[in-house]
């Protein structure tokens, strides 16, 4: 089943006399409970086309259809409550609040879409145990290791039980041992919920743990289907 479409997506920015051309009318299809990583040079567009996807960017043109709903057709109130419902997000550097325990981050999604704060707590705390990390649950971020804050942050994304979870460069900011154990955590969540997961990575290590890859270049879908191997002279170009 189809959760992910989009047809004819383009996002244009204009900066002073220059015009940038980031997506060139894409399409594409990601299936309910896939892992897809999203690949290709710096600046092909990998980050803009999840953020128009998500709905965090306005597209220039396009239609976008997230479980049957069009996202084009939705305001900025509608989109943002879609969002909080249905997705959750899993960023390089965290995003996690300074001030805020381990268990208060998790938690947050939930305090603000409603929900009791009892339940609230509650969920939190069986999600860190979840990811291994409810014996650090009263720590706040500047005491947690980068392994551990992005499990923090895998914790929030999960909060409101989501469809569909996006993350950009989720590895990034870690070291083999601790990014091999982040998608490990992120591919296991992903079989045991059936979740989708959209993961933007330069690595393809990490690529090579999903189900298929799509590999961009210059703002276009090059290949919807790739394998490892179709992105390597890209990520060499990487440096």
């Amino acid at each position: 089943m189809t959760i992910i479409s989009c047809e004819k997506l383009t996002k244009t920015y204009q900066t002073g006399t220059i015009t940038v051309n980031a997506l060139r009318g894409i399409d594409l299809t990601i299936d309910k409970g896939e892992m897809v990583a999203i690949m290709g040079p710096s600046g092909c567009g990998k980050t803009t086309l999840l953020n128009c996807l998500s709905g965090i960017d306005e597209v220039t043109s396009g239609r976008i259809l997230i479980e049957g709903n069009d996202l084009t057709a939705m305001d900025d109130s509608a989109k943002t409550s879609f969002r909080a419902a249905r997705m959750g997000f899993i960023f390089q550097f965290y995003n996690l609040l300074p001030v805020l325990t381990a268990v208060e981050n998790a938690e947050l999604p939930l305090l603000i879409s409603g929900a009791p704060a009892d339940e609230a707590r509650k969920r939190a705390l069986s999600l860190l145990d979840a990811v291994g990390l409810s014996h650090r649950a009263q720590q706040r971020p500047a005491s947690l290791s980068g392994g551990e804050r992005q499990r923090v942050t895998i914790s929030r994304a999960l909060a409101n039980t989501p469809a569909i979870v996006w993350a950009d460069e989720p590895t990034g900011d870690l070291d083999k041992k601790t990014s091999d154990e982040i998608v490990a955590l992120m591919r296991r969540l992903n079989k045991e919920n059936g979740q989708t997961f959209v993961v933007v990575t330069h690595d393809p290590e990490v690529g090579a743990k999903c189900d298929r890859i799509i590999h961009m270049r210059d703002g276009n879908v090059v290949n919807q289907n790739g394998l490892v191997s179709d992105v390597t002279d890209d990520i060499r170009q990487l440096g």
